[in-house]
């Protein structure tokens, strides 16, 4: 039987084992919150906000009161756009409406469908002769882009894929920037990030156009870019041998061709960030077509910390056009 004297120092033992306990889980607390709080400083102040998809909560889209409103020019250019889908029906209809509720006079849209089996088909047929659609099976997203465009006679052209949404306005701003631009060949501008539910979750406020930075790196945001038709013309359509650098691909063949390209100051479009996109979901492909790319524009493939250093400039102007709309120095 233990005497008073062993009970006490035992109890005392226990209390202090209690303790180291505590002492150790408020340091593994500690550990988690400098790893979160190096988490956020990387992501928020290091990695450049254009590639940082998530950067808030979700929180209400609206930007309609914070664009103004563009005249349209004189002489309305006709604007054509497709949109290449597949199985995509969850976010199609958002799609689709981001470009009709536009009513901009001399649109061409069209959808460009590869065979969908998720109930696209009848979201297409809900909107009458709205929109121009086609159903088929094709080779992929650059063979049904090049589809949708075959018989399509218009002065300004774009795709936008079947999960992202025009902002308002965007087609009115497009045609007189082109109008009052005659020089510039290709305009594209800011985008905003949002999540699968439509909630804006960031932006990307982007500096005027790097052609060099352009060579190391596909930074423009597709779902904003508007080109004109002799740019087709004479370039061609989109390569379908390429899944997923398809759209850098033809910038660059755009580039060596000589024409002209223009950043302009205004949210233009929505990328939508999801789980089965094809920029998450086909990275490994991607890297392979960016090699592929880099190889041929620039001679060689680049490491990665020549890729870094060769658009760091691009990226330093990003970081301070991106912080100084976030804290309302500059206005896009």
């Amino acid at each position: 039987m233990e005497s008073e004297l062993e009970r006490q120092i035992l109890e005392r033992l226990r209390a202090i084992e209690d303790r180291l306990g505590e002492l150790e889980d408020n340091q593994r607390q500690l550990q988690q919150a400098y790893s979160s709080s190096r988490m956020i400083l990387r992501r928020f102040f290091l990695r450049p906000p254009m590639w940082t998809f998530e950067q808030h909560s979700p929180r209400q889209l609206d930007l309609q009161s914070q664009q103004p409103e563009t005249a349209l020019p004189r002489n309305v250019p006709c604007i054509g756009i497709v949109t290449p889908s597949y199985n995509q029906g969850r976010f199609l209809k958002a799609t689709i409406d981001s470009v009709v509720a536009q009513s901009y006079p001399k649109l061409f849209y069209h959808v460009q469908d590869g065979g969908s089996v998720d109930g696209s088909v009848p979201i297409l047929e809900s909107y009458g002769d709205r929109i121009s659609w086609r159903s088929q099976a094709d080779k992929g997203q650059a063979d049904a882009i090049n589809l949708g465009f075959e018989h399509v006679d218009c002065d300004i052209m774009a795709y936008l894929n079947s999960d992202d949404v025009l902002l308002p306005g965007a087609l009115s701003y497009v045609a007189d920037y082109f109008d009052r631009n005659p020089d510039v060949d290709i305009v594209y501008g800011h985008r905003v990030f949002i999540d699968g539910d439509g909630a804006e979750i960031g932006r990307a406020v982007l500096p005027s156009h790097d052609a060099k930075a352009l060579l190391y790196a596909g930074y423009i945001p597709q779902e904003t870019m508007f080109w004109r038709r002799r740019v087709w013309n004479a370039i061609g359509g989109f390569d379908t041998s390429l899944h997923y650098a398809l759209d850098w691909e033809f910038m660059l063949r755009a580039q060596g061709a000589g024409f002209k390209f223009a950043r302009a100051r205004r949210f233009i479009a929505c990328f939508r960030v999801h789980d089965q996109q094809k920029t998450t979901s086909n990275y490994d492909v991607g890297r392979k077509e960016m090699r592929a790319l880099r190889l041929k524009y620039l001679g060689y493939a680049p490491s990665q910390s020549e890729i870094t250093r060769s658009i760091s400039g691009y990226l330093a102007r990003q970081m301070i056009f991106h912080w100084s709309y976030r804290l309302g120095l500059l206005k896009q």
